[in-house]
């Protein structure tokens, strides 16, 4: 048996986030669909956007759609599938079973196991699995539970959704010493004095080479990945999943952030999903609260999208960074590779810098981007390759029209 993972026409929907990432290295709940697909130990394929090919290829070992075997049954999964235990459970349940079966969710494509000829179809027209009057259409279907991904802000309400099963999963897989009551830490973790922890609502995971700085709180269920630190006095609360190799402090209240991104410094983070490398300058605050305690609406790409969730912060794509005491309002997201100073009171495009409160958004060229990526990489040891140059240049041509339709005087 081998896995393709596809994504489908709907991946754009979840932009800014998936720019410099495929759909399926999104994290929530602590895991990437990725980090679960590979638990089934079989070679992965993946179809993703073009400007991602060399980026699947080198960041996730994802092989190309042309490496599928030739024979035997292959196990086709939606990029965009909530990664979840119960996901888990449900394809590897379906790999098992060696027979054609589709998954559907609402009339969306989730999985399906068929021979390879059937594989090698979709791999030529990926297009169809978002479309229900296909010839997959007519395989032997089943309806489940599994919910997909659709836009951004549903990041957020999964990871609080699905973060505590996600979690005691990964403490009775894994080698964890408890160190306090529901805290689970792998080896090499520091603890500074006087932390408190909290884990009625769930466990507290600590992942290897994690450091916790004096007076620091946590409460469950909390992720705090490998080489992560948190600063003195952080307030770490209600759902939190952080990435590896993060610097945090301050508040942060139920949000995902991805590796190598920094919040070190006082100011609130509520609701909110960061991608990586990007850093929040002191003082950086975000709102995840309507002041009429309303349900809070989205516009992504010009499209108002009602979440149905009163809680909504940021949603901000890779590398962007903010100045000391920007201040986000409710439901915003932010593209990647942007500057943002003072009040953010609209969406901002990519590759801008954006300073509205004092009248001026200007256009970011990659060649700045290229620049500061080179400079974050040496501060933590990472080598630029030329893939990680090219995605600048992709992320800039892929958003260009994004800056044109903001409605912002852009000045270069």
């Amino acid at each position: 048996m081998s896995i393709l993972v596809v994504e489908d026409a709907h991946v754009t929907d979840l932009q800014p986030i998936v720019l410099a990432r495929p759909a399926y290295a999104i994290t929530c709940g602590g895991y990437r669909l990725i980090d679960w697909l590979r638990r089934l130990q079989q070679p992965i394929c993946g179809i993703v956007r073009p400007h991602l090919h060399e980026i699947q290829l080198e960041d996730h070992h994802v092989l190309a759609p042309a490496e599928l075997p030739a024979e035997g049954f292959t196990l086709v999964v939606s990029a965009r599938l909530v990664p979840s235990v119960a996901a888990y459970h449900r394809l590897r349940g379906l790999a098992e079973q060696h027979q054609t079966r589709v998954l559907w969710q609402d009339g969306q494509f989730v999985a399906a196991l068929v021979p390879r000829e059937r594989a090698a179809a979709i791999v030529n027209h990926p297009q169809e699995l978002s479309n229900t009057d296909t010839a997959i259409a007519h395989l032997p279907a089943v309806n489940c539970e599994l919910p997909l991904f659709r836009y951004p802000h549903d990041v957020v309400r999964h990871n609080m959704e699905t973060l505590r099963e996600n979690l005691e999963f990964r403490v009775a897989e894994g080698e964890y010493r408890e160190i306090q009551d529901g805290v689970f830490a792998a080896p090499g973790v520091q603890l500074g004095p006087h932390c408190v922890t909290v884990t009625r609502s769930g466990p507290i995971v600590l992942e290897s080479g994690a450091v916790m700085g004096p007076f620091c709180y946590l409460n469950g269920p909390a992720l705090v990945g490998q080489g992560a630190k948190l600063i003195e006095h952080a307030s770490i609360k209600d759902g939190v999943s952080i990435g590896h190799t993060t610097k945090i402090g301050g508040e942060v209240e139920a949000s995902v952030i991805e590796p190598y991104t920094n919040k070190q410094h006082h100011g609130f983070l509520g609701h909110s999903y960061l991608g990586s490398w990007i850093n929040l300058g002191a003082g950086t605050c975000n709102s995840d609260l309507k002041n009429t305690y309303g349900k809070v609406n989205m516009d992504y790409a010009g499209q108002r999208v009602a979440t149905g969730m009163q809680f909504v912060g940021c949603m901000m794509g890779d590398y962007s960074k903010t100045a000391i005491n920007t201040g986000i309002f409710t439901g915003k997201t932010v593209g990647v590779c942007s500057m943002l100073y003072g009040f953010v009171t609209a969406n901002v495009p990519s590759f801008v810098n954006y300073a509205r409160l004092f009248g001026q958004v200007t256009e970011l060229p990659p060649e700045v981007m290229i620049a500061t990526q080179e400079r974050m990489f040496r501060r933590r040891n990472v080598a630029q390759r030329p893939c990680d140059i090219q995605l600048v240049h992709d992320m800039y041509e892929l958003t260009r029209e994004e800056r044109q339709l903001a409605g912002e005087p852009l000045a270069l």
